[in-house]
């Protein structure tokens, strides 16, 4: 395992010892981070109008479209560590 994913599954652990609710927004800036590193490109059909979580959680993964798996988890290494201190 590289130091890259090293660091990723530990801030993937860290996340979840956060002090408190980083909201929605962090939340699904996470998300996005996390299923661009992992997956790839946001894939499928954007849910409907009446799926706002669903919808939220697509649009924020699309804005990361085109970033590689590195980046991306870097960003997210970056971002949890944000919002630990």
């Amino acid at each position: 395992m590289s130091e890259l994913d090293e660091a990723f599954a530990q801030a993937q652990q860290d996340v979840t010892t956060l002090s408190g609710d980083p909201g929605n927004d962090a939340k699904l800036a996470l998300y996005a981070l996390y299923k661009q590193a992992t997956v790839g490109d946001v894939t499928g059909k954007k849910p409907g109008r009446l799926d706002m979580v669903g919808r939220a959680k697509y649009d924020a993964w699309s804005k990361t479209e085109g970033l590689s798996a590195d980046e991306a988890k870097q960003r997210y290494i970056d971002y949890v560590a944000s919002l630990r201190s």
